[in-house]
């Protein structure tokens, strides 16, 4: 697993163009997908119960498999350990592009 101290960026821009080659694995972003996938279906079904175990299910499905990607197949340390906000709005722009086809599975 690598070590590597992890940069602080100042922009996000430059924050993810870092991102992007920590997902060089093609399982890593599979598992990020299915992860943010459930997290939306949990949340969907979080707003239409009531029931907040839906959020628990949501934060694990979408933090558990992502790390699963990244500590398994990337062999890298998650950067959601250094930079929480930057990490967490990486995840849904890297979505977003595999959505749309901009990223490849």
């Amino acid at each position: 697993m690598s070590v590597i101290a992890q940069k602080t960026y100042q922009s996000f821009s430059e924050f993810y163009a870092a991102y992007l080659t920590e997902h060089s694995d093609r399982t890593s972003r599979q598992l990020h997908f299915l992860g943010s996938s459930l997290a939306l279906i949990f949340l969907t079904i979080l707003v239409l119960t009531g029931n907040a175990w839906w959020l628990l299910a949501a934060i694990v499905s979408f933090y558990g498999l992502a790390w699963i990607g990244h500590f398994k197949f990337e062999q890298n340390r998650p950067r959601s350990f250094k930079q929480p906000f930057y990490s967490f709005i990486g995840s849904w722009l890297m979505y977003w592009q595999m959505l749309t086809g901009q990223i490849s599975f």
